[in-house]
């Protein structure tokens, strides 16, 4: 497995913190922030309109 470089965490309002982070070979990751071991991986382009629409409040039930 690849080492991930994991980027501060982003936490909402709420109690709910995520953290993005990359590896050399151009993989993007995401996890809940605590729980770095358990993560989904995509494109970094999928993962940054994720994160986009989180941010801009459309789809923060899913955190």
């Amino acid at each position: 497995m690849s080492h991930i470089c994991w980027e501060d965490p982003f936490c909402g309002e709420g109690a709910n913190c995520f953290r993005v982070g990359t590896d050399a070979a151009g993989n993007a990751y995401i996890a809940v922030s605590g729980a770095e071991d358990h993560y989904v991986t995509d494109s970094r382009d999928a993962l940054r309109a994720l994160i986009r629409d989180i941010k801009a409040g459309k789809a923060d039930h899913l955190l």
